[in-house]
């Protein structure tokens, strides 16, 4: 059965409520920005129980939320903006830049669906009808310079409200997203009353890490958008939310630390291990294929001197574990939680800087073609992330879910469980073929809570 049609009753854009003097300054990406340039918009959205209260006004609700993005838009004012280009000669380059002159702000719009709450969480996959509730479907980031860099889609269901955000990834990383996000939710409940530029909990710092000694303006060898954009088609995928128990996991890593006689061994290193077991068991390799475990990994306080959280930019990079298929299924989870361990202990500041004085050198933007491996297994994310305490005055979540943005067979995005105690919940991408293997698999489904 098809599912409804998104309609759309209103589109407009927010701009922030005060206008500071820095915000209408350029601002010139770190290379760490510059490059997510052909990467998707990040796309996560909060799905919400309607109020059952008779009082519950659904244009005293957007109109609360319009209000409330313009004043946190007042302190995250890069989101407002677009991107702009300039070419230069001798060498030929570019400078790609935030450019907030002429700009009609964040977008802002208003759907309905004929669906209920019951009909996006009950399947088993997350249906495909969820995508529709994002804005910037497929866009990449470079897009930008013509399409809002943050794009707010608010669609009424029958008995729901989902709240789904599409920001551009060369502002920032899940860090920054949900920074942002916390912010617009903090701003909200206090319905914008005093909100001058001090009245933020955690104001964003905006100025942009670039490595010591280099120009303040990053250029990329290229001349053309054709040597740098790449839009790939991405075959159907199947896509399923599991969730995992604190008890659960907490069997899960004592079993991979037991393995190896170590502590050292997190959860989510446990996690990621098994998953990367029981994806690599269903995608059926021979024993000698490589195969590998990219974990992304938050370099803010890796460096030295440490970059401060509230940093709002990419602070991320992916380590990786490699090994052979093999290897991987004949050792057990342990084995593999611990090469995730190392590979992510050893990832530290002198690490970053020589990659990125590389990057500097001979400078390239991710093609997700090319620099996502298909027979590895991708963990982005992070269920550190507070998620479920941003309510918008509807009370906690029922449920987050994401986009089409950055998704592949292989990628896994991890959340925190909604009930919190440390659980997770991990959206799994893969071939219809793969996920039939994968989710009929004892090792992964034993600790699997319904």
């Amino acid at each position: 059965m098809n599912s409804p049609n998104v309609e759309i009753i209103s589109d407009c854009f927010i701009k922030p409520k005060f206008i500071s003097e820095e915000a209408t300054k350029p601002i010139y990406f770190s290379p760490w920005d510059l490059i997510m340039l052909s990467t998707n918009y990040i796309q996560k959205g909060l799905l919400f129980r309607l109020p059952e209260n008779q009082d519950f006004s659904i244009t005293t609700f957007l109109d609360d939320l319009k209000h409330s993005l313009s004043a946190t838009l007042t302190h995250f004012h890069p989101l407002a903006a677009r991107l702009a280009t300039v070419k230069h000669e001798n060498p030929q380059s570019i400078a790609v830049f935030l450019n907030p002159e002429n700009s009609r702000g964040a977008r802002f719009i208003h759907s309905s669906v004929n669906l209920t709450v019951a009909d996006i969480l009950t399947p088993t996959d997350v249906p495909l009808v969820v995508q529709s509730f994002f804005d910037h479907h497929q866009a990449v980031n470079n897009d930008g310079h013509e399409l809002s860099l943050l794009s707010v889609k608010v669609t009424e269901l029958v008995d729901g409200i989902f709240i789904g955000c599409s920001v551009n990834h060369m502002l920032g990383d899940g860090t920054s997203y949900w920074h942002f996000i916390n912010s617009w939710s903090d701003m909200f409940q206090s319905k914008g009353q005093n909100s001058h530029l001090t009245q933020i909990s955690r104001p964003p710092i905006l100025d942009r890490w670039i490595p010591a000694g280099s120009d303040p303006i990053v250029t990329l060898p290229f001349t053309d958008e054709d040597q740098y954009i790449n839009r790939p088609d991405h075959p159907m995928l199947r896509e399923r939310i599991f969730h995992f128990s604190s008890d659960s996991l907490a069997k899960l890593k004592a079993k991979a630390n037991s393995e190896c006689g170590t502590t050292k061994i997190s959860t989510l290193q446990s996690l990621s291990a098994l998953v990367w077991r029981c994806v690599t068991r269903a995608r059926r390799f021979s024993v000698d294929q490589e195969t590998g475990c990219m974990m992304a990994v938050n370099n803010r306080s890796r460096l030295s001197p440490p970059v401060p959280e509230n940093y709002f930019g990419n602070m991320i990079q992916t380590v990786k574990a490699i090994t052979t298929a093999g290897e991987l299924l004949d050792h057990g989870v342990g084995w593999a939680a611990l090469r995730l361990h190392e590979a992510v202990a050893s990832h530290g500041d002198k690490n970053i800087k020589e990659g990125m004085e590389a990057w500097m050198k001979s400078p390239f933007v991710v093609n997700p073609s090319v620099h996502f491996d298909t027979n590895s297994v991708h963990m982005g994310s992070s269920p550190r992330f507070d998620m479920y305490g941003n309510e918008f005055g509807l009370g906690k979540a029922l449920a987050v879910l994401s986009g089409y943005a950055n998704k592949f067979d292989g990628k896994v995005t991890s959340y925190p469980g909604r009930e919190g105690r440390g659980s997770i919940d991990l959206e799994v991408c893969l071939l219809p073929e793969n996920m039939a293997a994968f989710e009929s698999n004892e090792e992964f489904i034993s600790i699997v809570d319904e």
